[in-house]
């Protein structure tokens, strides 16, 4: 078989937005064998340049619409600035392709309705970039729930803290702590425990830096949730651990508890007269969740070639916002929040 045909046969995808996360994309399409990376954009035209040369993909170009042109490019995967996500989800389904897009849709709900009605029309698949989903040990814990492995399940943590704050440019952008760094932790309580949240209440503080405050935001949360199915739990969320980057998550049930803990870099265990220590946790989420980036662009792939329901769909995407909203309204009105006080449309209507 010629190089040329064996081309053909491959999945065309390109890449928009050669950022961070962008690049996280490249690397792991670039190691599926199923995949032709066909072309990069980004509104910096050097971002896309410099990625096409990394990668070897032989197109690059500063207007991400003329990657909508291309015959040979059956998905993208969305990883542009937040605003932009809604308005290319959109032009891409009108374009017929496959859509992976990084969170969030948007931050508004008609936009993110908009953009989601396009995907159905079009008859395109969509997924959405929770890469959490696909770690091994967030996967292990959604397991020991489903199975009854740990009986029935009670009650439900999570932490998240990030190991520093990001920009103030950024924070200004982010849409806040509850959209832009609790949403991750809002889909895994929904993930782990099998079941929808229908009541929030947060509390939220300015502990680590004062120009987050400034900027409108918050820095440290804590929220309680309630679920459909009568389970209660809590999220711990902070802009700063010194230690690390620190992911835990810890499910308790009637036969027992899952729990896990953080990644490290290794598993040596120093012990001396003075103290027993180890190395600090994997710094950050690039880190952190290396190999579920490559397992979700590998689904991704999976998805186009057999045309199956993407695992991480548009009510996916939808959902987080809305709770994100509650846990706003909860912590400005200092009360618990229903969540269908938010979208009067909230139900069940995800399967787990």
């Amino acid at each position: 078989m010629s190089s040329e045909n064996h081309t053909a046969q491959r999945v065309g995808i390109a890449v928009i937005g050669a950022g961070r996360i962008g690049l996280v994309h490249c690397e792991a399409l670039n190691r599926v064998p199923d995949v032709h990376l066909v072309a990069v954009a980004d509104f910096v035209y050097q971002a896309a340049t410099t990625a096409a040369k990394k990668f070897h993909i032989p197109l690059a170009f500063q207007d991400w619409k003329e990657v909508l042109k291309l015959p040979q490019v059956r998905g993208i995967v969305v990883c542009s600035p937040s605003d932009t996500h809604a308005d290319i989800i959109v032009a891409a389904a009108h374009a017929g392709k496959h859509i992976f897009c990084e969170k969030p849709i948007d931050y508004d709900l008609k936009r993110i309705d908009q953009a989601l009605s396009a995907v159905e029309r079009a008859g395109v698949l969509f997924q959405l970039g929770f890469q959490r989903r696909f770690d091994a040990n967030f996967r292990r814990v959604r397991q020991a729930v489903k199975s009854g492995e740990i009986g029935s399940p009670y009650m439900l943590h999570i932490v998240s803290r990030d190991p520093a704050p990001p920009p103030i440019s950024y924070i200004k952008q982010s849409g806040g702590l509850f959209f832009d760094m609790m949403t991750h932790d809002f889909d895994m309580a929904r993930f782990c425990m099998g079941s929808e949240i229908i009541e929030v209440t947060s509390l939220g503080a300015n502990l680590v830096d004062p120009a987050i405050g400034e900027a409108g935001d918050i820095d440290s949360a804590i929220v309680s949730i309630k679920f459909a199915n009568g389970c209660i739990g809590t999220i711990e969320c902070c802009r700063k651990a010194a230690y690390g980057y620190d992911q835990r998550i810890e499910v308790l049930g009637s036969n027992g508890s899952v729990n896990i803990g953080n990644n490290y870099p290794n598993t040596a265990i120093i012990s001396d007269s003075q103290t027993i220590h180890r190395d600090l946790p994997l710094n950050f989420f690039m880190d952190r969740y290396k190999d579920a980036y490559a397992r979700e662009m590998e689904t991704f792939v999976d998805v186009i070639q057999n045309h199956k329901t993407p695992p991480v769909g548009g009510i996916d995407g939808r959902i987080p916002v809305v709770l994100a909203y509650a846990a706003l309204k909860s912590m400005k009105e200092k009360r618990t929040v229903r969540v269908d006080e938010i979208d009067a449309q909230y139900c069940v209507r995800s399967k787990f």
